[in-house]
């Protein structure tokens, strides 16, 4: 709320998603935003949310690449983010005292979005039980030639925070199940991972397979299939249509405290 007013947007009409799912950003054409250091002003306030809503996180990690040189578009979808958070401020995370103790992890790869360097985007979320405790949006620092690759490299990201986590836990003294489920619901990464074979098109990603592979035969990750339309990483990687966009929002484990139905919730839990 402090956001909203802060940016004079407190009386804003409110948006069912944070950014239009028509919408494509470059760095080039536009007409240039004059007032930078405005704009610098509001995506550092939007980052500094993603810490409590994953919601929101792709559309902050699109408009923070034009710090630079933003324009007058970029400067709109930035205040459309804000009234979307308008329309529920008070949605935030909610971590269940009776979930079970295991990681769950998802990953996806949008390959080759970006208009401007034909990067890719790699996204995932990781849970403990049935809350998210990590998740990321990201572009990936290489260009990759096959939708194969770019989701192989987004389940060597993940697989790198799961065992990072899993350090974290046990550091905690928290006991939990193992292995971690890491769903993922491109056939051919989850090929890569379990052959012990190279051939012409993965010889270039050899160290990479060994990460994922080696954390694989250790018992650290257990590859799951899912189908894509279940696949919650989606809301990581690209503009979504307002239907699933609800839908996969409704899944990230985030409760509205102001929402009727959080006092049922909170004497259940």
């Amino acid at each position: 709320m402090e956001c909203l007013i802060d940016a004079s947007l407190l009386a804003c009409k409110p948006t069912p998603t944070p950014i239009d799912n028509h919408e494509k950003f470059s760095s080039t054409g536009g007409i240039p935003f004059t007032n930078i250091q405005a704009y610098r002003r509001l995506i550092g306030r939007l980052m500094y949310l993603t810490n409590t809503r994953p919601d929101i996180t792709f559309s902050v990690q699109q408009l923070s690449q034009f710090l630079a040189k933003p324009t007058i578009s970029h400067y709109t979808a930035a205040i459309r983010i804000f009234r979307y958070i308008k329309g529920a401020p008070s949605l935030g995370l909610f971590f269940s005292s009776n979930t079970y103790a295991h990681l769950k992890a998802f990953c996806d790869s949008d390959w080759g979005t970006c208009t401007n360097s034909r990067q890719s985007v790699t996204g995932f979320s990781v849970y403990f039980g049935n809350s998210p405790i990590s998740w990321k949006s990201k572009k990936q620092g290489t260009i990759s030639k096959s939708s194969c690759e770019v989701e192989y490299r987004a389940m060597i990201t993940v697989t790198c925070e799961i065992q990072w986590l899993t350090y974290l836990l046990q550091d905690f003294k928290v006991s939990f199940e193992q292995p971690s489920l890491l769903c993922c619901d491109n056939d051919s990464a989850r090929y890569i991972a379990a052959n012990p074979e190279f051939h012409e098109r993965t010889k270039h990603i050899e160290i990479d397979c060994h990460v994922v592979r080696e954390k694989l035969k250790k018992g650290l990750i257990y590859l799951l299939p899912i189908s894509t339309t279940k696949q919650l990483a989606d809301i990581y990687i690209r503009v979504l249509s307002p239907q699933s966009f609800k839908s996969i929002c409704s899944k990230l484990g985030l409760i509205n405290i102001c929402s009727p139905a959080w006092g049922d919730i909170k004497e259940k839990c």
